[in-house]
């Protein structure tokens, strides 16, 4: 039997390694050669949802392989997400991650079944969703000033909706009680379809949402839209004045939405699926239809999307243990 030299196992070592780089290149090249599944952590019809088809819908044509969305609601986005964090890293499972899964539910849950950091790689945010806050047309409040004297003066009594404890709307109410000193009341959902009609009936009359949330509500003149709770009014709602021009401009809150893909996908596709995304953030159409739903369009390298997600982690753990929200078991 011969016997062989370390210097032989290193170079057999380095072969290997270098045959797997030109192996996973290879991959990337042809990447994708079948369809790509996209799990949306959030019911059919929100705003996440119909932000991430009209990108998907430009992914797919420029890679010549369908996205079929596969919608996978509930626990806060939990569930879908964990799913996600869990299937095969080879590009063919990809996951469309709000702050709320992806950034506050870290220090709102006790026990998450994934870590964001660890078991994720962010390959970009591509939509920023700015608050608006929107009552029903039951509520009798025309502005936003009307709306904190109105709340001051029933504390606890007012109640408002979101998509679930932790997301970005129920945060955002958190801040608005945080900033205005009003005490309002949470009441969670399992998904946007069942808070719009008690919105529009007045039961929940309140909600600090995402246009394309409570469009149909605003549109159908069941409710109406106090303040756009950023720097610019929005497109898709040109005659909302910002929370500065309303008289709040301390008052400044947007939540996210993010592609990503399991922890140990090849750098090449994340590489690439990241150029995708780019490309077609900067398609006029594409442009135009999230700025109709109320979105901005935002990109950033893998490199910067890490840092970005690691910040966004922070900034909620700081606003829940302000707020004394107890974790959820």
């Amino acid at each position: 039997m011969k016997t062989y030299g370390t210097g032989f196992a290193i170079g057999a070592s380095s072969f290997v390694l270098a045959a797997l780089v030109v192996r996973t290149a290879a991959q990337a090249q042809t990447y994708p050669t079948r369809a790509i599944t996209a799990i949306i952590p959030f019911a059919g019809g929100s705003a996440s949802d119909v932000v991430s088809r009209i990108l998907f819908d430009r992914m797919s044509r420029s890679m010549g392989q369908p996205i079929i969305v596969e919608n996978r609601p509930g626990a806060g986005g939990n569930s879908g997400t964990a799913a996600a964090a869990k299937a095969a890293p080879d590009g063919y499972t990809l996951l469309g991650g709000g702050s709320g899964p992806i950034a506050a539910n870290k220090t709102l849950y006790k026990e998450l079944a994934y870590d964001p950091e660890r078991d994720l790689e962010t390959i970009s945010p591509f939509a920023a969703f700015t608050i608006v806050v929107v009552a029903s047309n039951k509520l009798p409040v025309n502005n936003l000033q009307e709306l904190i004297a109105y709340a001051k003066a029933r504390p606890g009594q007012l109640n408002y909706g979101s998509v679930g404890v932790g997301s970005s709307q129920h945060l955002a109410g958190e801040y608005f009680s945080q900033v205005t000193g009003v005490k309002i009341t949470h009441v969670p959902y399992r998904n946007i379809g069942q808070y719009v009609p008690d919105l529009i009936a007045g039961s929940v009359p309140l909600g600090f949402q995402w246009y394309p949330n409570v469009s149909t509500a605003i549109e159908a003149r069941g409710a109406k839209a106090l303040a756009v709770a950023g720097t610019n009014r929005l497109e898709a709602s040109p005659e909302t004045p910002t929370s500065k021009e309303a008289g709040l401009p301390e008052y400044v809150v947007s939540g996210w939405f993010a592609l990503l893909a399991p922890k140990g996908t090849p750098a090449a596709i994340v590489t690439k699926l990241n150029s995708e995304v780019i490309s077609a953030l900067a398609d006029c159409d594409v442009r135009a239809k999230f700025q109709l739903q109320g979105a901005e369009p935002v990109s950033l390298s893998p490199e910067q999307a890490k840092k970005f997600v690691s910040e966004e982690i922070k900034k909620y753990h700081d606003i829940i243990v302000k707020s004394g929200m107890p974790q959820i078991e």
